[in-house]
């Protein structure tokens, strides 16, 4: 394996300081020895700028200062990384061990392959040992996409020179734009994709995402708007992507419930 492909891992926080000391944790406890951390932070009121500054290493990268949501901080991060590699650990996300980025790396290893994703679990927010929900991906294929499939993005790294050639994030989208973002990414020809069958980061309950009716309800006209902007029928994909998720409250992880690789 090639020791000098660099990583970089993008964290996007606004007062975050009760978990993204946990977060960082899980980040520098991985073995793979080339990592860039980028955290972009949206001028946050509390500790965590200080509590992320006690951590960062002297190559890698702290802004903090406004920006216009989550969206806007990641393609910050984007434009600062320098890593031939981004990823991305949320401030009250966990890598699931001490390898999640070696395996990244050794898919990475083909220089054909142009993206890299895994399985995520999520857990609870006081206690991340307790499943909620085990998300498998599955291989990727393309007729997916057509019925709703997407990757979980925390589990999502793809070479910096394909979002420098694809773009980064729409704007527009307040909660959707990660689902808008992959669906443009894996239409591409331009980008091999390779599944690594394990868990790689837990997530806990409660993101922008699925933490009260009103914010699914918005994800849900989001979707909609992503599969129209991709060419996606949202009558047949939108049922497809939410009837997808109900196995995954079923599975709580059989390979691995405190998140150990399967």
């Amino acid at each position: 394996m090639s020791e000098s492909l660099t990583i970089s891992v993008i964290t996007a926080c606004f007062n975050s300081q009760a978990t993204i000391g946990e977060a960082i944790a899980t980040l520098k406890r991985q073995r793979w020895p080339h990592i860039e951390h980028v955290v972009i932070d949206g001028a946050s009121k509390d500790d965590t700028v200080a509590v992320a500054r006690q951590t960062l290493g002297e190559g890698d990268v702290l802004v903090s200062e406004p920006d216009r949501g989550i969206y806007d901080a990641l393609n910050k991060g984007i434009d600062r990384a320098s890593g031939e590699v981004v990823g991305f650990l949320h401030s009250d996300d966990l890598y699931a061990h001490d390898e999640v980025l070696s395996r990244v790396a050794a898919c990475f290893e083909d220089p054909t392959v142009g993206a890299v994703y895994g399985d995520l679990q999520y857990v609870d927010a006081a206690d991340t040992g307790r499943v909620i929900r085990h998300w498998t991906s599955g291989a990727f294929s393309h007729g997916k996409l057509k019925r709703g499939w997407m990757p979980p993005h925390p589990t999502f790294f793809m070479r910096r020179e394909l979002y420098q050639e694809l773009g980064g994030f729409d704007l527009g989208y307040q909660i959707a734009g990660d689902y808008d973002a992959l669906l443009r990414y894996l239409a591409s020809e331009k980008v091999k994709v390779t599944y690594l069958p394990e868990v790689l980061v837990k997530m806990r309950v409660g993101g922008a995402s699925n933490g009260s009716l009103k914010q699914i309800l918005r994800k849900s006209r989001e979707d909609v708007a992503a599969m129209r902007n991709n060419g996606i029928n949202p009558l047949v994909a939108l049922p497809y992507k939410n009837l997808s998720k109900l196995p995954q409250f079923l599975d709580k992880g059989a390979k691995g419930k405190r998140g150990e690789p399967a």
